[in-house]
């Protein structure tokens, strides 16, 4: 229990002697103005109840807080915010505790499934993947430091009309080249085609309306479309041909992924494709029409009415006998509940999707199944840069490997400007480059609100100053450097009365488990790369504060070396909550 819980229960307690009021819980926070006392109180929701003014009961408090516990020192009202100060033991023995339990992770029995990545074989992952990627990762992270089972996963858009895009550009346009023949890797190769495929349509395009049609029916009418929606049905028809075709170029796009995912630092414990599940979302389409849920119009395509939901009419299957995205997903969601025993299904899909999830729980609550209310989607804002968005059919986007290459230069430049690397072999020269370069992508990633949506800056992001990922990594190798020069060893340490800086630095590092658990119920690594933000800050200013390896008190030096092997410890941990090394030196 922090110390932040100890006052909450004391006042409680206080609260119930002096006032006879139950279930009252005032909000304490760490005192950050110039008054003297460790955590201010806010006093203002008893004013109603009581109907007194907020300076009396801040002195109320005060006194009885004083008098009827031995935990508190002194307090001061000002503008009825009540200031108390604790006694030094509190700090020793919060100390002690975060020291012995860092890390025990208390279990919850309760398996978590976290969905991201998810691409379309179409095409290279770009700038929003990684986005997707480094928050579904970490959110897998971070619930399982809080004490879930969790099981990664993606699903693999491995089929449908866009991927026949590029089968067919590759087609007529390819001439028998492959990755290897052009040595291009496999995403990008097949990529390239998705473009070329968007190229050539557009001219289709153009040349039916320079000859009189209108444009949206040219778009209908262009042959490269009809080809590939033909392509599309001969697929779901089993066409040997093109069903060979597709098998070879989806493993090139694979090839491709998992050298991204590897270097991003990102992994699955399951892998789905849509190509094995659309036909289950078929059979569930079948029985819905059977009980009466959906219903069938003339043309032969089905619908399901949400319109006493508040939503509308939802196609799920066309009158061709395709299946429709949200054919697939009822399908995929059946099966993963089928499979695994999963208290929640997270989906980690960007908020242009935020109406395909409301139409997809809505339907599989009108299906029958009871789980559909563990499921949630994890909506995120999308990333734009400078320059604005991306287009990926215009072959516009950032790609993922290129933007990881280009942090990893712009790290490998920094760290020879300043010249700290020169005795590391080539081969950790090599690892702390990347190691940085990425560490600053991600964190520039996840330190935004996933909500929101983000402007991303790579100059911005590998600064060494500020709120960054190099900026907490250094802090990190600057303790090492300290415990190295010290040959330190943990040691138990008689009781030490601290100083401001240490006492911040003390609430900081017990705040741990609090901010994770919080994390975990928001599903906001944000919360995460700010609290490790604001902790090496805190250690920095008692860093700059307290004299350590030439302190002459040897009782205060191994207490200062053992909160600094702590905080390294935290920060550590921490950064790897958000999927982010840390290296020695820097």
């Amino acid at each position: 229990m922090n110390i932040k819980d100890i006052i909450e229960g004391k006042l409680s307690e206080v609260i119930l002697n002096v006032y006879q009021l139950k279930d009252i819980k005032l909000e304490v926070q760490e005192n950050k103005t110039e008054f003297e006392g460790d955590f201010t109180i806010v006093t203002f929701p008893l004013v109603k109840q009581l109907k007194k003014n907020p300076e009396s009961i801040g002195v109320e408090l005060g006194e009885a807080l004083t008098e009827q516990s031995d935990l508190f020192e002194s307090f001061n009202v000002v503008k009825g915010f009540l200031n108390v100060k604790v006694i030094n033991q509190l700090f020793v023995d919060n100390f002690r505790s975060v020291s012995n339990g860092f890390s025990t992770i208390e279990k919850k029995n309760a398996t978590v499934m976290v969905e991201y990545s998810s691409p379309n074989t179409n095409k290279p992952l770009h700038l929003g993947h990684i986005r997707n990627n480094l928050l579904g990762f970490s959110v897998a992270q971070i619930l399982k430091e809080a004490g879930y089972d969790v099981i990664k996963t993606q699903i693999i858009n491995d089929r449908g009309i866009h991927i026949c895009k590029s089968m067919l550009a590759w087609e007529k346009f390819g001439n028998g080249e492959t990755p290897e023949t052009t040595h291009t890797k496999g995403d990008k190769f097949v990529g390239n085609y998705y473009v070329e495929f968007d190229k050539n349509y557009k001219k289709e395009i153009a040349d039916l309306v320079s000859q009189g049609v209108g444009e949206e029916q040219a778009k209908k009418e262009a042959p490269m479309i009809k080809e590939a929606q033909q392509m599309l049905l001969d697929w779901e028809n089993g066409d040997e041909t093109v069903r060979n075709l597709w098998a070879e170029m989806n493993s090139w796009v694979y090839k491709g992924f998992n050298e991204t995912y590897k270097r991003l630092g990102v992994d699955f414990d399951q892998v789905q494709y849509e190509s094995n599940t659309y036909l289950l979302g078929k059979d569930l389409i079948q029985q819905g029409l059977d009980n009466g849920v959906l219903y069938q119009k003339e043309d032969g395509s089905v619908w399901c009415d949400l319109t006493d939901e508040g939503l509308d009419q939802k196609l799920l299957l066309r009158s061709d006998g395709t299946s429709v995205y949200m054919t697939q997903d009822l399908g995929t969601a059946v099966e993963r509940f089928k499979q695994s025993d999963i208290k929640k299904l997270i989906y980690t899909v960007g908020n242009e999707q935020d109406y395909h999830f409301q139409v997809l729980f809505k339907i599989l609550k009108k299906l029958g199944y009871e789980w559909a209310d563990q499921l949630y989607h994890l909506s995120y804002g999308m990333v734009e840069l400078p320059e604005g968005k991306m287009k990926s059919r215009e072959g516009t986007v950032v790609d993922a490997d290129d933007l990881m290459q280009e942090m990893y230069e712009t790290a490998k430049s920094k760290a020879q400007e300043l010249g700290k690397l020169e005795t590391l072999s080539e081969e950790d020269k090599e690892a702390s480059y990347e190691t940085v370069g990425l560490g600053a992508l991600k964190y520039f990633m996840l330190k935004v609100d996933p909500k929101k949506k983000m402007l991303f800056n790579p100059a911005e992001s590998i600064d060494f100053n500020g709120n960054t990922g190099p900026f907490i990594q250094y802090t990190y190798a600057r303790i090492q450097s300290l415990l190295s020069k010290a040959d330190y060893i943990q040691k138990d340490t008689a009781d030490v009365v601290f100083n401001q800086s240490e006492k911040e630095l003390i609430m900081q590092l017990t705040n741990f488990k609090t901010v994770v658990a919080k994390s975990a119920e928001t599903l906001s690594p944000a919360l995460v790369a700010n609290y490790v933000y604001d902790l090496v800050k805190a250690y920095n200013s008692f860093y700059q504060n307290n004299p350590i390896l030439i302190q002459d008190d040897e009782n205060i030096k191994q207490f200062r070396l053992n909160v600094s092997d702590l905080a390294a410890k935290t920060i550590k941990k921490s950064l790897a909550l958000l999927g982010i090394g840390t290296v020695n030196r820097m």
